[in-house]
């Protein structure tokens, strides 16, 4: 009994310490980059965390090809990084960081863009997400990304549940622009459509911007 035993704890030894070598080599950076041509496991990582983010739409091969570097160059630049397309340590924290700890805040950003503005422009969206990220900082507003969208009575598109509708790839870009800081609403914490409003709290609110169908103000 005792011989069976060790034996098992061995094998168990044996593939866990394997299964925790295969995630290491996947979650740590290599020394090598990553670029056009590259095939590897954490090619697939990479392909992972883009198509999470909204920014890879094909399936997750591995294979380093035109379609992946053109979504790490969109990343980059949404992110401020020097656009190369390729995945070196910089580029590969970021993806970490952005795909994991924060994710479900993203997903749930690109939800009300899409929602309220997935007819506007990109900065028009970008604009929407930006009034979310501006509350979080105001004390009259919840002090979270979810507690700022299903705030009672703050969003339309929360109502009227176009808000559980699939943000497309604009809404996904907007979303990380607007959660990484950019904000062309001029610190705004309101927005409304002139041709659909009709409360006078809303019109009487300092206004700062028009970008499409929306007023910004403060």
């Amino acid at each position: 009994m005792y011989h069976m035993g060790t034996r098992l704890f061995f094998s168990l030894f044996v593939i866990t310490g394997c299964l925790f070598f295969s995630i290491g080599q996947v979650t740590k950076v290599q020394a090598s980059t990553l670029t056009y041509g590259s095939k590897s496991q954490n090619v697939r990582y990479v392909q992972l965390r883009l198509q999470n983010l909204g920014y890879f739409h094909t399936n997750v091969t591995g294979f380093y090809g035109s379609q992946t570097r053109q979504a790490v160059l969109q990343f980059q630049r949404d992110n401020h990084m020097r656009p190369d397309g390729r995945v070196g340590p910089a580029t590969w924290t970021k993806l970490q960081h952005a795909g994991s700890r924060k994710q479900s805040e993203i997903d749930q950003l690109a939800h009300l863009i899409y929602g309220e503005a997935r007819g506007e422009s990109y900065w028009g969206q970008v604009a929407v997400g930006a009034v979310v990220m501006n509350r979080l900082k105001s004390p009259y507003f919840p002090h979270s990304i979810p507690g700022v969208i299903f705030q009672p009575g703050a969003f339309t598109a929360v109502a009227d549940r176009q808000y559980n509708l699939t943000p497309n790839f604009k809404a996904y870009r907007a979303a990380l622009a607007a959660f990484n800081g950019a904000d062309p609403t001029r610190h705004s914490l309101y927005y409304f459509n002139p041709k659909l409003a009709t409360s006078r709290w809303i019109w009487s609110r300092p206004r700062t911007v028009r970008i499409g169908k929306h007023v910004f103000a403060h």
